[in-house]
């Protein structure tokens, strides 16, 4: 377990480096009921540093399991006005957002997919507009995490509850760098070196972008047109840097949706809506899935392209090398947040319109004409292996190694 100190310190850099709060203004914290006591630490910090007002937007995951068990699929999909009328409230008093992402990773083990999908697209439509204030960075989020008894015991399936959370804090003491003196200057010094790797990726220009491994992947992705590299550190649309994910350690932008060609093998398992896909292969011809296989949950990747017509093409290609710290826990959280830093990763579903030149004052058909995707769904998945090459190829075809054996090529 952190210390006093330090879990005071992971509150603040939650509100602080996560979604900048700043005075005056209003926090919604989102989290399960089995992480109110962190989440009322992150109130106490955002009190502390002049909050006007937090507000709990509270979930409980074993009644989501209870009801989508037991309700019908037409009651899952309907989704309460006072939810949607809340997430306006949110925009309209342009509120910053704290999320505690700490599920059970198989929390709809043993449920029905297909209505587990339904609900999802159903929330997806209803609180579209909440979507789109936060994937185009009108207001300003991050998302953080703290073990749980239910995740902790998925993660270490084969030692007692208390020492397997006990082992995910240590693991998360290093991760979000709370081991450090500065917490907050070792976080500035990271953010410094992800925006050079940006840079450097800006400066080129690169048409596409090229992955191989010995595992099976073998893909080409185009870049959206006009793309930027964005890492850790992002501006809200109010002028005002926030980090959405901690721990971050990518450096991302978005496919161009026509332009997606070959094979790709997961690095590691995929766990969505409660659901645990693995062993999956995806083959892409000119932007599209046209074919795919799961060794592990298939029914639940079929029912995730099934969602609509964009979730079949790339919104994100996020780089990450093999030596991040995540990465060298050698642990598999079973959790997005964590897995995804911790490998190279895709993202089936909607490209953010920060990503382009522009993007967030593009109309629909703006964006789209530029290559970037739309879709209901934005679900990670990981496909860096250790052994993974990248290439960034420009449009006069020359070949520039990003990567080799799974770690950024020192440039």
């Amino acid at each position: 377990m952190l210390t006093q100190k330090q879990m005071e310190n992971f509150a603040e850099l939650a509100v602080t480096i996560g979604a900048n709060m700043q005075k005056g203004q209003e926090v919604v914290i989102r989290c399960d009921v089995n992480c109110a006591d962190f989440a009322h630490l992150i109130a106490q910090k955002a009190y502390e540093l002049g909050a006007r007002k937090v507000l709990m937007q509270w979930r409980d995951e074993e009644l989501s399991r209870i009801s989508m068990l037991n309700a019908s699929k037409e009651a899952l999909c309907d989704i309460p006005d006072y939810q949607i009328a809340q997430t306006n409230y949110f925009i309209e008093r342009k509120c910053c957002l704290i999320s505690i992402s700490a599920g059970n990773p198989a929390i709809y083990a043993g449920c029905d997919p297909d209505k587990i999908a339904a609900a999802n697209v159903a929330g997806s439509k209803a609180l579209a507009e909440f979507r789109k204030a936060t994937m185009s960075n009108y207001l300003r989020w991050t998302i953080v995490s703290v073990p749980t008894a239910a995740w902790a015991k998925q993660v270490f399936p084969d030692i007692p509850e208390e020492e397997a959370i006990e082992k995910m804090w240590k693991a998360m003491e290093h991760i979000m760098r709370l081991d450090t003196e500065n917490p907050t200057e070792a976080w500035r010094n990271h953010i410094d070196t992800l925006h050079k790797r940006a840079n450097f990726l800006n400066a080129h220009n690169f048409e596409y972008i090229h992955l191989t491994n010995k595992h099976g992947t073998d893909l080409t992705v185009g870049l959206a047109t006009d793309h930027v590299w964005l890492a850790a550190e992002e501006m809200g649309q109010d002028g005002l840097p926030f980090t959405a994910n901690m721990p971050t350690e990518e450096v991302f932008t978005a496919p161009h949706n026509k332009k997606i060609n070959g094979t790709v093998v997961n690095a590691l398992p995929l766990s969505n809506n409660g659901n645990i896909i693995d062993g999956f292969k995806l083959t892409f011809k000119d932007g599209k899935v046209i074919d795919y296989s799961a060794k592990v949950g298939y029914e639940a990747l079929k029912g995730l392209l099934e969602a609509d017509e964009g979730v079949l093409s790339l919104g994100e290609i996020a780089l990450i090398g093999k030596n991040s710290p995540i990465a060298e826990s050698g642990i598999l959280f079973f959790n997005t947040l964590f897995d995804e830093n911790a490998s190279c990763h895709l993202a089936f579903g909607a490209s953010y319109p920060t990503t382009v030149k522009g993007g967030n004052d593009m109309t629909a058909e703006q964006l789209a004409s530029h290559g970037m995707n739309s879709s209901l769904q934005h679900v990670d998945f990981m496909v860096g292996t250790k052994d993974i090459d990248i290439d960034g190829i420009g449009f006069d075809g020359s070949v520039t190694p990003l990567f080799r054996d799974g770690e950024w090529v020192k440039f």
